[in-house]
């Protein structure tokens, strides 16, 4: 935990950027303000990207803070799940040994750049007995359904099946990313879906519950079988159990609009009947030599490989805050540098006796932050 300092004074109600209306909204209306931020899938942590995000939302909770309200911020890491065993396996390394390994190092690297931690931090392997609890709630209700598995699958209970989502029980989804079926479809199956998968009710419908695989790791699923969480459904018991329902934020990056925070929210619609997240806002994905900043293209800055030149992370955190967390943009050889020289001229600055009054800044820069987090105009 970084020390917080206190200023004279208060904060401004924070407007952010609603990614499903498009425009300015308060983003806590109360004394209280509540934040759910998507964790990492802990490998090829922490990239730039990821810092990006996760600064970006620090900036969040720091103004919410300066502005008087009391911050719960809830987080998770998916610290099982089809790209951790895939990467696991080409490296030879056990799923779980790379797993903690890399959310150590995350942990690290955000102590290192003065992101407050979450309040409430669970991974997904912790949650299975919670997350067990909300399908078996789902298929009661019947949100769910039971999908044949194929033959080898299942271990002692094959004919349990896999369990998916019935997203017609939901009138509501669609309504966070506002997309068209097609759209949603596409991005779906790019992004780690199966609209392809025989028995479905609809293409659209997302794993809730995965039976046991050969060769993959499975937890006691009670009447559900032995398996493994979904992805959308992890996130979506952690936010309700860590926050309760409504909550303030729900954050990440651009490419989790669709589908995990739709198919999150959902899950929470149904699991609460009516309530999820109150807003959603994404952070702008960052590129690298051209590309988006990504671990299939490999094209890979990694927040440790900066630190291990020693350069103050207190640069780095700079660099990133040059650009406003919600654009798309490039990190290149100049933003580093830039980041130095500021931090130095800073440091130089207040380094001395006495000088101006604070006060007009402090407010410029309250201002500022009030408009949608705009750090570059702080800064």
């Amino acid at each position: 935990m970084p020390q917080i300092p206190s200023l004279p004074g208060r904060g401004l109600p924070i407007q952010v950027h609603d990614s499903t209306t498009g425009e300015l909204v308060v983003a806590a209306e109360g004394d209280t303000a509540t934040m759910y931020v998507c964790g990492i899938t802990p490998y090829d942590a922490t990239h730039i990207g990821h810092a990006a995000t996760y600064v970006g939302f620090d900036l969040l909770n720091r103004a919410w803070r300066d502005a008087g309200h009391t911050v719960t911020h809830a987080s998770n890491v998916t610290d099982v799940d089809d790209p951790l065993l895939e990467r696991a396996t080409a490296t030879g390394v056990d799923w779980w040994d790379l797993a903690v390994e890399q959310t150590a190092l995350l942990a690290e690297d955000m102590t290192a750049l003065g992101v407050v931690p979450p309040d409430v931090y669970r991974g997904a392997v912790e949650a299975i007995p919670d997350v067990v609890q909300a399908v078996e709630a789902l298929i009661e209700d019947g949100f769910a359904y039971r999908v044949p598995v194929e033959p080898g699958a299942g271990g002692d209970a094959p004919e349990l099946g896999d369990v998916y989502a019935d997203l017609s029980a939901d009138a509501r989804f669609g309504a966070v990313s506002r997309l068209s079926r097609d759209d949603m479809v596409r991005l779906f199956g790019e992004r780690g879906g199966d609209p392809e998968r025989d028995g479905k009710k609809d293409p659209l419908d997302p794993l809730l519950w995965r039976r046991e695989r050969v060769g993959e790791p499975s937890w006691d699923g009670a009447s559900l079988g032995t398996g493994r969480p979904g992805w959308h459904i992890e996130c979506a018991v952690i936010a309700r159990d860590g926050l309760g329902l409504p909550f303030d934020i729900q954050g990440g990056g651009a490419d989790l609009l669709f589908p995990h925070h739709e198919m999150s929210t959902s899950h929470d619609r149904l699991l609460d009947h009516g309530f999820g997240a109150r807003n959603h806002v994404h952070a702008g994905l960052v590129a690298y030599q051209g590309e988006k900043m990504s671990k299939s293209r490999g094209n890979l800055v990694f927040v440790s490989a900066l630190r291990a030149t020693g350069v103050d992370p207190m640069a780095i955190r700079l660099a990133l805050l040059a650009h406003h967390y919600r654009s798309e943009w490039e990190w290149t050889d100049a933003d580093l540098p830039a980041g130095v020289e500021r931090l130095e001229r800073w440091r130089s600055a207040v380094s001395g006796n006495g000088g101006p009054d604070a006060d007009a800044t402090l407010a410029a820069v309250r201002e500022a932050l009030a408009n949608d987090l705009d750090a570059p105009t702080a800064l």
